[in-house]
């Protein structure tokens, strides 16, 4: 018997719950403070409310006192009342309507209500507790972001620290902050079926953990290609860095992961790097070979220079490696390049004395000369290719927007830079100005490295 009433009850309850959905709903999605929200978790507060009238001269809430309700205006209309010292009456300050929600701040980071509200013609409101919509906020936390932002929104600075600092502010970041961890776990064990529970949820795959390292990082390194794949549909960051400068194709080529290799730079992914002269010449320094092919093969420049101007080619030399300078030859490396102390490779090599290695690099330099005279246009636009990173902001301004750049080869006029650079970043007319990461204005494309940021900026 109790089993059918419990039946009955749950029968009751989800009919209910489907009512509450269709009535309350259409006016739920019009508030601000859900502006953005998903459909989920609309129709979770939509089942939760539940409904009051109030007489005009009713108050709702007292300025001063701690609210547990949030309240969501269906129809009539309320006022908002403020109260200073000498002033016993109060005086009006806002109207509240339809679609209006009141006593959120309070609501939300416990904190007095600033205002008093009062009706003032017969009115409809829903209302929902803090703990049922708390619950709400565990399972649709990355709505919750997006309630805190439009609660911020026009927002004076002091309101807003007390918001940023409240216990829901940082009840949401530590959600998402396990979450991420709970997304690197599933990346990390291969489990792939759970990854998609986690983001159908509300997860960013783009989350990273305390050493910036994504969902992506974690599966590339691992050499998991339906993760990977999984994750490139997701449209996540091909190209984000960790804290120690390695992108997921990088560590992809670092672990040996050929297959997770072709499917990110399939998709797009680049082998840039802060240091790339640096992680090339500790590769070289190693004689890891096999780490240097792959690395060569997924595109990094084997001329990058270090500090002192040397090239993984003047590590080959000065070590002895022919094997090793050999394959960095054939991947385009210059045996012309000057180090700080105006030593080349064969330089280099000839301090070593082995004679198959200088034989080897004074070949690739009587070549690599032949072609330079005899074809300086080729080698200048072709074989010796530059390319360079356009960000579409001026890299003085911290509080203007970082919006995504994108990677150029460098041609032979600034025109030509700024003229490609304008249509793939799609900047109006007057951004006419390339800066370096310094800001300096930059005049001539010879002037611009390898793989050097620069900055498309207005030149009014």
């Amino acid at each position: 018997m109790s089993l059918f009433f419990f039946c009955v009850y749950g029968w009751i309850s989800g009919i209910a719950g489907q009512i509450s959905q269709k009535l309350y709903e259409p006016f739920i999605k019009e508030v601000f403070l859900f502006k953005g929200c998903s459909t989920g978790f609309i129709k979770q507060i939509a089942i939760k409310v539940h409904e009051e009238f109030f007489l005009p001269g009713e108050v709702i809430i007292e300025q001063g006192n701690v609210v547990d309700q949030l309240y969501i205006v269906c129809h009539g209309k309320l006022v908002e009342v403020g109260r200073g010292k000498n002033d016993e009456t109060g005086n009006p300050l806002m109207d509240l309507q339809t679609y209006s929600s009141f006593g959120e701040v309070s609501f939300l980071c416990n904190t007095p209500q600033p205002y008093t509200i009062q009706v003032r013609e017969l009115c409809k409101v829903l209302r929902i507790d803090k703990r049922s919509f708390m619950e709400i906020i565990e399972i649709y936390f990355s709505d919750g972001r997006i309630i805190l932002n439009n609660l911020l929104e026009g927002k004076d600075a002091n309101m807003k620290n007390e918001i940023l600092e409240s216990d829901v502010t940082l009840y949401i970041g530590k959600l998402e902050s396990e979450l991420a961890a709970r997304l690197n776990c599933a990346a990390y064990n291969g489990d792939l079926h759970r990854l998609k529970r986690l983001i159908g949820a509300g997860a960013d795959p783009n989350k990273t953990d305390y050493d910036g390292r994504s969902p992506l990082h974690i599966a590339a390194s691992r050499g998991y290609e339906d993760i990977t794949g999984f994750l490139i549909e997701q449209k996540v960051d091909l190209n984000i860095s960790d804290k120690f400068g390695n992108t997921p194709l990088l560590e992809a080529i670092k672990h040996g992961h050929d297959q997770v290799t072709h499917l990110l730079v399939q998709a797009g992914a680049l082998l840039a790097m802060d240091d790339a002269a640096s992680f090339l010449c500790m590769t070289v320094a190693r004689r890891d070979l096999d780490l240097l092919k792959r690395a060569l093969a997924g595109g990094i420049d084997p001329n990058a220079k270090s500090y002192d101007y040397r090239t993984p080619l003047h590590v080959a030399a000065s070590e002895g490696l022919y094997f090793v300078a050999k394959t960095l030859i054939e991947a385009g490396a210059s045996v012309l390049s000057i180090d700080r102390w105006g030593n080349t490779p064969v330089d280099d090599a000839r301090i070593g004395g082995n004679r198959n290695l200088i034989a080897l690099l004074e070949a690739a330099r009587a070549s690599q000369m032949a072609d330079f005279f005899d074809h300086p246009q080729q080698i200048r636009g072709e074989k010796w290719k530059k390319k360079c990173t356009v960000f579409p902001y001026h890299p003085w301004h911290e509080k203007e927007e970082k919006r995504q750049g994108v990677v150029l080869w460098v041609p032979q006029s600034m025109n030509e830079l700024v003229k490609e650079a304008k249509e793939q970043l799609q900047c109006g007319e007057g951004y006419c100005c390339i800066l370096s990461q310094d800001g300096a204005k930059v005049l001539d494309t010879s002037m611009i490295s390898n793989d050097q940021k620069l900055f498309l900026v207005n030149g009014s």
